[in-house]
């Protein structure tokens, strides 16, 4: 065995008395601390990101398809089903499913209140997954070969317009000439996203034409899953070479830059929690192992006496550290990730739901970002550390043991 390494266990598994004592619990508690915090906030904000990225795309997919035009409005211009292109995209590598959609804006009113709204029409085809999760009273809505009037509205709309179940509503159409349509509540959901439960509402798509005085093949567009959302863009670039001219691919973050940019910067706030986190580690390792060398300059002395020169004293006492951070980052992997497990199957730890979308912290912990925290700690402090072992060079042998 190595004889620093073997000295630096023996000191490290010996006990420490006074000064020496408290100054290491502070230090192996503080990369504990530091360790548990950067693990927990890599979670909460992947978790947190996930979260809102799959309330984005449920509501408006992965890729949509539709027409290319310069019109900023909610009434769209109509593209024709082209079953061909369907078929083309669906057995492009990556693409899960695709399902048509129209969409009208519209005026929902009750005898007391009334909110504006975008009717979106869709058909048998439609990806029911997402909202099934959220759906908090009735049943989604079924078609068959009658146009159907049933309506699936969220929580938030129903309760600003005291809607209930199985009530009946007019929708108000602003065309020429204008319109109104009677429809049944038939579904409530209810996804915390505030953004998109307030505006859209879900129909027959058959409804849309006939408001729109569109034919039945003609929709506003269409909706897209993919396998991998980290391979969006490639999908577009793939999908692209079988859409018209005329016709635009779009992917979420596209259709909506502003909270995805607003996610991208819950990344920088776990970067400058990592970066403060790892600085008050190696503060309390520093901190500990210069107490631990004015402490042992005796040994030192000795030792230096004995003929070890000052690379091997050295190796010492970042053993003794390494030790010690090992011990700080399994308290830390310790209280972390158990912590986390605790939140992720037992929800805790509640949010307000109107201010984060979301009803309760979500926890997404991945192994890779674990290894790389306590990597990067380890590595990063024990770099660090090089420099206080760099005191052992001043410790004379002549001064230390004159003066025991």
């Amino acid at each position: 065995m190595n004889l620093s390494f073997y000295i630096a266990k023996r000191l490290s598994t010996g006990k420490h008395t006074g000064t020496s004592s408290l100054i290491i619990r502070i230090a192996v508690a503080g990369v504990g601390l530091s360790v548990a915090i950067m693990i927990i906030s890599q979670a909460i904000v992947k978790g947190y990101q996930l979260e809102i990225k799959n309330k984005i795309t449920g509501f408006s997919t992965h890729i949509q398809i539709s027409k290319l035009d310069l019109n900023n409005s909610l009434e769209t211009i109509p593209i024709m089903t082209d079953t061909i292109m369907e078929r083309m995209i669906l057995k492009t590598p990556g693409v899960q499913s695709i399902q048509r959609f129209a969409t009208k804006p519209g005026i929902i009113k009750t005898s007391d209140e009334f909110e504006g709204i975008v009717l979106k029409g869709i058909d048998n085809h439609y990806n029911w997954n997402f909202l099934k999760h959220y759906l908090v009273e009735g049943d989604t809505l079924h078609f068959d070969s009658a146009v159907s009037n049933n309506l699936l509205v969220s929580r938030k709309l129903a309760s600003t317009l005291k809607l209930k179940l199985h009530d009946r509503v007019t929708v108000y159409f602003v065309q020429d000439p204008p319109r109104a349509r009677r429809f049944n509540v038939t579904g409530i959901y209810d996804t915390g996203f505030d953004e998109m439960d307030k505006l859209y509402v879900f129909a027959d798509m058959r409804q849309v034409q006939k408001l729109n005085n569109w034919f039945e093949g003609a929709i506003t567009g269409y909706e897209i899953y993919v396998d991998d959302f980290t391979q969006v863009e490639k999908r577009v670039n793939d999908i692209v070479a079988y859409v018209p001219y005329n016709e635009k691919v779009q992917s979420s973050r596209d259709l909506y830059p502003e909270l995805f940019d607003w996610l991208g910067l819950l990344d920088l706030n776990v970067i400058v929690i990592i970066i403060l986190m790892v600085v008050v580690a190696c503060i309390n390792m520093m901190t500990a192992l210069l107490i631990l060398i004015v402490e042992r300059s005796n040994m030192i002395g000795i030792l230096k006496a004995l003929g070890m020169n000052n690379a091997g004293i050295g190796r010492i006492f970042l053993n003794m550290a390494a030790f010690l951070m090992l011990s700080g980052l399994f308290l830390g992997n310790l209280i972390g990730i158990g912590l986390c497990l605790s939140q992720q199957y037992g929800g805790w730890l509640k949010l307000p739901q109107e201010s984060y979308f979301i009803s309760q912290v979500p926890i997404r912990m991945e192994t890779m970002d674990i290894l790389l925290i306590n990597i990067g700690s380890a590595v990063f402090c024990l770099l660090i550390l090089m420099l206080p072992v760099r005191f052992v060079n001043r410790i004379l042998p002549a001064r230390v043991i004159r003066f025991e």
